[in-house]
């Protein structure tokens, strides 16, 4: 079947390196694992992976734009993505060494991530523009510099592009004062209940007020879709109109919450490819980051079209 839809991923690759504990160890602690695991991570590879899955048999691509070191995570990580179905010619093979995650996962299936960036903040989007790429939808996140974030955003939003921004991790302060720049070339921001809180005080928002008014003052200000994940609570967008839609999440007993919202993402930026009504998007990405949670890993879980 011959693709006529592009979704392109501008962000991090990651190795995880995983290690399951009773608690997770606080300032000063040390804490016991069995072992330690290891799986294909980054939230810009796990979002492609997660979009790749649920689009294989449809007419859509998906292209990941990266960066990974000349090392052997670098080339474990190549494959994976291209077992998934991602297209990776346009990654970057450069000198300093592959991004990897330190994550540890709880009993309970909660976890705690610390990211060295590596070769993910030597990404530029410059070489975006010296390939035949028309994407029709283009996918952020914030483990890549934002100054290339902002570049890529541009120059697909000049090409008509829908541009979907995961801003997670949430902003620093330094990335706060931006705010506005960031919301001018985006179409669909995607934030949890914290995220949300802090993109609208950087916007300019004050006061005592929750997340839902917090997502609520970003669409109408910035014109906007404004999409709040929460958990086993499900998401709600708010669009600029004053309309709020909200997705339901399956109940489940969760092993592994790694890339939850990572395959939320890639799978709603599939259904804006595919041109589906917001809530079937939400509803349908809902229950793939549900079914990840399933298994350990961000990826392992993370269901294919056949299975949703």
């Amino acid at each position: 079947m011959t693709a006529d839809t592009t979704i392109l991923v501008f962000g991090s690759i990651n190795m995880d390196l995983v290690a399951r504990v009773e608690t997770i160890a606080r300032p000063g602690e040390t804490v016991l694992s069995p072992k330690a695991e290891s799986f294909f991570g980054g939230k810009g590879a796990n979002q492609a992976v997660a979009a790749a899955r649920v689009a294989k048999g449809t007419t859509i691509d998906v292209l990941m734009a990266g960066a990974v070191g000349n090392d052997p995570f670098g080339q474990s990580c190549l494959d994976n993505l291209a077992r998934n179905g991602v297209a990776t010619h346009l990654v970057a093979v450069l000198p300093e060494p592959t991004g990897c995650a330190f994550i540890t996962v709880d009993r309970k299936g909660e976890n705690a991530i610390t990211v060295a960036s590596g070769t993910n903040m030597a990404l530029h989007a410059a070489e975006l523009t010296e390939h035949a790429v028309s994407p029709v939808v283009l996918v952020l996140q914030m483990e890549v510099s934002l100054e290339q974030n902002l570049i890529a955003a541009r120059w697909a939003k000049s090409l008509g592009a829908q541009i979907v921004w995961n801003l997670a991790p949430a902003p620093t302060d330094d990335q706060a004062r931006r705010i506005d720049e960031i919301m001018s070339v985006t179409d669909v921001l995607i934030v949890n209940e914290h995220e949300a809180l802090v993109v609208s005080g950087g916007a300019g928002k004050t006061g005592t007020y929750g997340h839902e008014d917090a997502a609520s003052f970003l669409a109408r200000t910035f014109r906007l879709t404004c999409v709040v994940t929460a958990g086993a609570s499900g998401a709600t967008a708010f669009l600029q109109d004053g309309e709020r839609i909200h997705a339901d999440a399956p109940r489940i007993e969760p092993l592994d919450t790694t890339g939850a919202g990572d395959t939320f993402v890639g799978v709603l930026a599939a259904g804006i490819a595919e041109r589906l009504p917001i809530k079937a998007a939400m509803e349908r990405a809902c229950l793939a980051a549900s079914r990840t949670c399933m298994a350990l890993g961000a990826q392992g879980g993370m269901p294919w079209r056949e299975e949703i």
